[in-house]
């Protein structure tokens, strides 16, 4: 490898790290091509990548990168693999345990980093036994979504319980059992209902001044019944 291909080496694994959530490094000792093969398809599906690299260039590349690398240099002993983790740790660290219970027991964990933090193997395998993110994701949403939930059916109980007492009280009304609550209207007079009094005394007013008219109309009829 000339210095432009460790150069270009060297920078593709900055940029790995840099674009990685977790960085876990394993020995790939004892591996053959194919479950190598295997093992990377395994972990494509977590979204990590497993690469084989320098242990000299993978340490420069460290340095570059910073402190936040730096937990990594003390695994750089001996065959070395990168995984570098772009989306769930839990997934990606479960899918290398997985695979390696079918497979020997390899390849087996050196150590890793997970936001500047190093990572033990013992850490990993615990990480590994934690729900996937999708599935803390969805308890986490069951949790929310549970006081709504229990108030959408408390209300839809009270509903329900005020529209079928509501259509009990609508039945008796129309059954004649609770009177509506508007008052009965005044039945019209019919020819047989007397007058009332003020009406009669207003027709007997009518009639007397038209009495008293006739008789000042003619005052020789009251002289002469005088005269007599």
């Amino acid at each position: 490898m000339n210095r432009e291909q460790k150069t270009a080496a060297i920078a593709e694994i900055v940029d790995n790290i840099n674009g990685s959530e977790a960085v876990l490094v394993v020995d790939y000792r004892g591996l053959t091509v194919t479950q190598a093969s295997n093992l990377r398809t395994a972990l494509r599906e977590a979204d990590a990548t497993l690469v084989v690299a320098k242990n000299t260039l993978t340490g420069r590349a460290i340095a570059e990168v910073g402190e936040s690398a730096e937990p990594l240099r003390e695994f750089l002993a001996g065959p070395t693999a990168l995984t570098y983790v772009k989306g769930d740790v839990a997934a990606a660290a479960k899918a290398i345990t997985t695979f390696a219970k079918d497979n020997g027991d390899l390849p087996t964990f050196k150590g890793g980093v997970l936001d500047g933090n190093q990572l033990s193997p013992d850490e990993i395998q615990a990480i590994a036994k934690l729900p996937s993110r999708q599935a803390l994701y969805g308890q986490l949403v069951g949790m929310v979504a549970s006081p709504i939930t229990g108030l959408a059916r408390s209300l839809g109980g009270l509903l329900g319980g005020l529209a079928i007492a509501l259509g009990e009280v609508n039945a008796k009304k129309e059954s004649g059992e609770i009177p509506s609550g508007d008052a009965p209207a005044a039945s019209a007079p019919t020819e047989d209902t007397p007058a009332p009094a003020e009406a009669q005394d207003e027709a007997t007013g009518d009639d007397v001044p038209a009495a008293e008219n006739d008789a000042a109309a003619d005052p020789a009829a009251d002289e002469s019944g005088a005269s007599a």
